[in-house]
């Protein structure tokens, strides 16, 4: 599956200002990739041109409710919240007009808890991974 631009919402709640993913691409039911071309006017952007680390994991966050969202059975986007934050590690804020691309890769989940793993990069070079814990409704 490929969505692109306002067909995102149909996987995930957020809407504008707060949309952080562009672009989805599922690989299969644990794996996908997802986009966002950092905007200047972007929620989370900072006075020095760069996003707060802040943005990243909301970033991380909503392409994992995109992958969520892929695999529900419903008209509706899931509601979901993160529930814990682990191992996150940022080697540089991104800076606006900067596309991140981010793989998600669900490891386990039990019931609407889901352990995801996401590596997000700027081209070759990967800028930040973190461990999440998501309650996905």
């Amino acid at each position: 599956m490929h969505y692109k631009g306002e067909d995102i919402k149909k996987l995930i709640p957020q809407r504008y200002p707060f949309m952080m993913v562009s672009e989805f691409e599922s690989g299969d039911d644990t794996h996908a990739i997802t986009r966002l071309t950092i905007a200047k006017d972007n929620y989370f952007m900072l006075p020095d041109g760069t996003m707060a680390t802040t943005g990243l994991i909301e970033h991380m966050a909503q392409s994992c409710s995109a992958l969520a969202g892929s695999n529900a059975n419903s008209e509706k986007a899931p509601i979901g919240m993160i529930v814990e934050v682990k191992n996150f590690h940022c080697e540089r804020r991104p800076k606006a007009e900067e596309m991140l691309e981010t793989s998600i890769s669900f490891n386990f989940s039990f019931g609407n808890m889901t352990l995801a793993h996401c590596d997000c990069n700027v081209g070759e070079e990967k800028i930040a991974e973190v461990d999440l814990k998501i309650f996905v409704e």
